[in-house]
C-alpha cells in the first residue's frame, strides 16, 4: 500500500472524471454552485470509502457469481444514510441535488472501483483509494463549479464577484457542463502527455 501513489492516482494520472470519464452525468449536472459541489464530492468521498471498506472485508465470503449485486446492496445501504443525513442536516442541499443523490447507487465511479480495486485489495489500501479517487472527483467537481458559477452567472459562493451585464449565460446551461468538461479533460490529457513526454 503506498499513499502517496494512490494519491497520485486518484488526484491525476487516474483521476475518475477527467482520465477515466466515469460519473460525467452527475459532474456536468449539479456544478453550478459551490455549494453543490461541495455536498455532491462530501457524499461521494463519504460513500465510496466506506463502501470500498465493506466490499473488500466481505470480498472472500461472497460468491464470485453475485458480487455485483452484492456491491449494490452495499452502495445503496450507504447511499441511502447519506441521502437522509442530507435531508435531515442540510435540505437546501439535498433539494438542490435532487435525484443525483440516490443515483450514486449506479454511479460508474463507485462500482468501478469497488470492481476494480476493493474487490482484490485489503481494507487499508481500500480506505484509501476510495478517499483519494473521492478527492479526485471532488476537485474536478468544484474546479468545474467555480468556472461555470464565476463567469457563467458572476458570483462565487453567493457573492457577486463580476457585474451583471457581463458573465457568460451559457455556461450555467447544460452546455456549458459539456464545454468546461470538455476543456478540463483536454487539460488533463496534454499535461499527461507532456510528463510522458519528459520521462
Amino acid at each position: 500500500m503506498n499513499f502517496g501513489k494512490q494519491l497520485k492516482e486518484g488526484l491525476l494520472t487516474q483521476n475518475p472524471v477527467l482520465v477515466q470519464m466515469l460519473g460525467l452525468c452527475s459532474t456536468m449536472a449539479i456544478t453550478t454552485s459551490i455549494a453543490n459541489g461541495i455536498g455532491m464530492g462530501v457524499s461521494v468521498i463519504i460513500i465510496l470509502t466506506a463502501s470500498n471498506v465493506v466490499i473488500s472485508a466481505i470480498r472472500k465470503v461472497v460468491p464470485d457469481k453475485i458480487r455485483i449485486a452484492m456491491f449494490i446492496v452495499v452502495i445503496a445501504g450507504f447511499v441511502t444514510c447519506v441521502d437522509l443525513l442530507l435531508q435531515a442536516f442540510v435540505p437546501s442541499i439535498a433539494a438542490s441535488l435532487g435525484v443525483f443523490i440516490p443515483l450514486i447507487v449506479v454511479n460508474c465511479i463507485i462500482l468501478g472501483r469497488a470492481e476494480a480495486f476493493s474487490y482484490k485489495n485489503g481494507i487499508g489500501a481500500s480506505f484509501f483509494d476510495g478517499i483519494c479517487q473521492g478527492l479526485g472527483y471532488t476537485f474536478v467537481l468544484l474546479a468545474m463549479c467555480v468556472i461555470r458559477e464565476l463567469l457563467g452567472a458572476g458570483t462565487l459562493a453567493g457573492f457577486r464577484i463580476i457585474p451583471e451585464q457581463y458573465p457568460i449565460g451559457v455556461l450555467t446551461l447544460p452546455v456549458g457542463g459539456f464545454l468546461v468538461l470538455g476543456c478540463l479533460i483536454a487539460a488533463m490529457q496534454w499535461a499527461l502527455s507532456k510528463s510522458k513526454e519528459g520521462k
